[in-house]
């Protein structure tokens, strides 16, 4: 009975030595794993000090929303307000203005930017000539590096009402010149519409990566089976890059409120103002043209904040749904 007894605890509680091995297991493998990786580690160590110096090491700054901080006495000297500064933002005019012209810029270039490198990948990888497929690649991503000024210096240029090729265009077919960027109607599809163009080429990298990496014998086995080219695509191809799209998708929702300062900032004026002004332009407004520092970056951390909510929320959806997600 005894040893029955002592039979059953150890194998309820069995001896501490296992659990000491699978340690020295797991190190020994974390070892083997870190030494074959090293080259990678290596390559992937810039990007780590980058986020760490200007991405993680800064965020300390966002205490001072909850200050009356004063450059001149320091976070030390400066008054406790607690939340203030966002009651502040939320009693404000410029809030609902803001927060909805920076909603409805994003969800435009979510729902028609989003899709558009997906469509562009799908057709150059139709393109049989390899010549003609890397050079139609490469004109389609090189505006990716134009700078946002020179980007907005183009649209300045084909959109102007005096000698601008739009407005040329419009003219030719006996109709009246707009001027495009003073109007507030136009403004959001300009923006869109530039955006588009300018990351298409770019964003379609990785979908043409993810393309190249499905196996050839599925196509020659639905060929075969007499499958259309248009049956492959919904059939194979779609399916293939889905986990791709469900991870970029997923990135473009948590980062959905961040429609980018330059641009906005470059191609808005008085006239647009009520559709142009966004939480980034207002932000750097608040912060760098009054001195409203604390304030400015209460503001700012509400958007991070809600950025990070739609981003779990995302994927929490993504995870129900769908084997793809980020965590």
């Amino acid at each position: 009975m005894t040893t029955d007894i002592k039979k059953q605890q150890t194998t309820i509680n069995p001896p501490s030595n296992g659990g000491t091995e699978k340690k020295l297991t797991y190190k020994v493998d974390l070892k083997k794993r870190f030494k074959a990786s090293k080259y990678l580690l290596i390559l992937f160590l810039p990007c780590l000090i980058f986020y760490i110096v200007f991405k993680y090491l800064p965020m300390w700054g966002i205490v001072i929303s909850f200050f009356d901080y004063n450059s001149y006495v320091g976070l030390a000297g400066s008054e406790f307000v607690g939340l203030d500064h966002f009651r502040q933002f939320f009693s404000s005019p410029e809030a609902v203005r803001t927060i909805k012209n920076t909603v409805v810029l994003g969800l435009q270039q979510l729902i028609f930017g989003f899709p558009v490198p997906i469509i562009f990948a799908l057709l150059l990888n139709e393109v049989t000539g390899l010549r003609k497929k890397k050079l139609v690649q490469t004109i389609s991503y090189m505006p990716h590096f134009l700078s946002m000024v020179v980007v907005c210096g183009m649209l300045y240029t084909l959109l102007s009402p005096v000698g601008g090729v739009v407005n040329n265009i419009i003219q030719m077919f006996g109709g009246e010149t707009i001027n495009f960027l003073a109007e507030e109607k136009y403004f959001r599809l300009i923006y869109v519409v530039s955006g588009i163009w300018q990351e298409m080429g770019w964003g379609a990298i990785i979908y043409m990566a993810a393309l190249a990496g499905i196996d050839s014998s599925l196509y020659e086995a639905a060929a075969m089976d007499g499958a259309s080219r248009f049956k492959q695509i919904t059939q194979i191809t779609l399916p293939s890059l889905a986990p791709t799209i469900i991870t970029m998708l997923l990135l473009r929702v948590g980062s959905v409120l961040s429609v980018g300062l330059e641009k906005a900032l470059l191609l808005q004026k008085p006239v647009t103002f009520a559709v142009s002004d966004v939480i980034d332009t207002y932000v750097y407004r608040q912060g760098m043209v009054s001195g409203n520092l604390s304030y400015a970056t209460a503001v700012g951390l509400f958007n991070s904040v809600v950025c990070l909510i739609l981003l779990f929320a995302a994927n929490a959806i993504a995870k129900r749904f769908s084997e793809s997600n980020l965590f």
